[in-house]
């Protein structure tokens, strides 16, 4: 993960290196998907969410589009 100032940064930086820019996110976003990802993980009964569990909470947060699409419906 790398971190940029703005999407146009991210453009910049991708353009200069000749390769795509990749997934976008806000740092709210990641703020909410850590919360979401590690909030349970010391519960005694805590299983590996299952892949339309996993694209729930990303759909959720507003992650959307290929790279988040995890059940190839985009």
């Amino acid at each position: 993960m790398l971190l940029f100032r703005s999407e146009g940064h991210v453009r910049g930086w991708a353009r200069e290196r000749g390769t795509a820019p990749g997934a976008v996110f806000t740092p709210q976003q990641g703020w909410a998907l850590a919360e979401a990802w590690f909030t349970d993980r010391l519960d005694p009964l805590w299983r590996r969410r299952t892949p339309e569990e996993t694209q729930a909470v990303f759909e959720g947060i507003g992650l959307t589009g290929p790279f988040w699409d995890l059940l190839g419906t985009n």
